[in-house]
């Protein structure tokens, strides 16, 4: 079993790794160390930068017992041209899992197709299927329900937006995104979406997509590689940002979500950031719990 896209996951799996997660959750509080893991070990490919991805999974496999080997892209022959293939059959050799992170979505399905063990996307340019475990967790940790939940994203409708549709659809939420023209969610995640009976509202009107929902999610405006883009994604995005006056339109108790890094003035203001109705540092913490879920459901085949 591989994790690439959100959507490799049934419900029954995801049902299965939140419930997990927050068992893991309640006895790390006790017990910060177990045996699960014993004698496997994940290897961490890096194309781009990261700090909860990276540190998530480096603990997670430490704290279930397993080993961690986290390689930098050019550290790698990868860097110096070797094909991904290669690399997947040989360290599928080595090792008995690959977390990947890279710059394009297809780089991770060309590893996953030529490794025979279990390889997890850790972040590409058009999904971020971990990061979407985390968020699912949260919400049910705050709401306690999925049925009849609606998620309002702010922005950019990019990588972890598509991830976040994908988690929607397979447990039952309503999903809108606020997006300015041309920067709306992959067609083909909306088509997915639809084909399990999630209708997504895609508008120009932040206000309409915010109003009375009882999740708010924002994320950076411009994310990794799209920098050279960074002056008209500014320009396009700001009048996308997640401020006090875009909360007074939610419900009173809606949690304030954002995947981080945070910038803050941009996409959200400090007053969101900080306010009782944040949930964005705890949101960061269920990386490690949901991802320890994760690796036991992949093992566990």
């Amino acid at each position: 079993m591989n994790l690439i896209s959100i959507f490799d996951l049934t419900q029954s799996d995801l049902a299965w790794i939140i419930e997990r997660g927050e068992e893991l959750k309640r006895a790390r509080k006790t017990l910060k160390t177990g045996t699960e893991l014993a004698g496997k070990t994940l290897a961490l490919i890096f194309e781009k930068p990261s700090t909860r991805t990276r540190v998530s999974f480096e603990v997670a496999m430490h704290e279930l017992g397993g080993n961690v080997i986290s390689l930098n892209w050019n550290e790698l022959q990868l860097g110096r041209g070797e094909r991904v293939r290669d690399t997947a059959k040989v360290l599928s050799s080595y090792v008995d899992a690959v977390m990947i992170r890279a710059y394009q979505h297809d780089t991770v399905v060309e590893f996953a197709n030529a490794a025979s063990i279990p390889v997890i996307n850790g972040l590409t340019n058009f999904e971020h299927p971990c990061q979407t475990l985390a968020d699912l967790m949260t919400i049910k940790e705050y709401k306690n329900r999925f049925a009849g939940i609606t998620v309002a994203w702010i922005g950019d409708g990019n990588n972890v937006c598509n991830s976040l549709i994908g988690g929607a659809a397979l447990t039952g939420m309503h999903m809108r995104v606020g997006c300015p023209l041309g920067y709306a969610p992959a067609a083909a995640v909306l088509e997915e979406a639809k084909r399990m009976g999630c209708e997504v509202l895609i508008t120009d009107d932040a206000e309409q997509a915010v109003a009375d929902a009882d999740v708010l999610y924002t994320d950076v405006w411009v994310s990794m590689g799209d920098e050279q883009e960074r002056e008209r994604r500014e320009r396009d995005l700001s009048a996308y940002q997640l401020n006090e006056e875009m909360v007074r339109r939610a419900k009173e108790d809606a949690i304030i979500m954002h995947c981080m890094p945070v910038h803050v003035g941009e996409e959200i203001t400090e007053a969101v950031l900080t306010s009782k109705n944040s949930v964005i540092f705890e949101q960061a913490e269920n990386r490690l719990h949901a991802q320890k879920a994760l690796l036991l459901r992949l093992f566990r085949d």
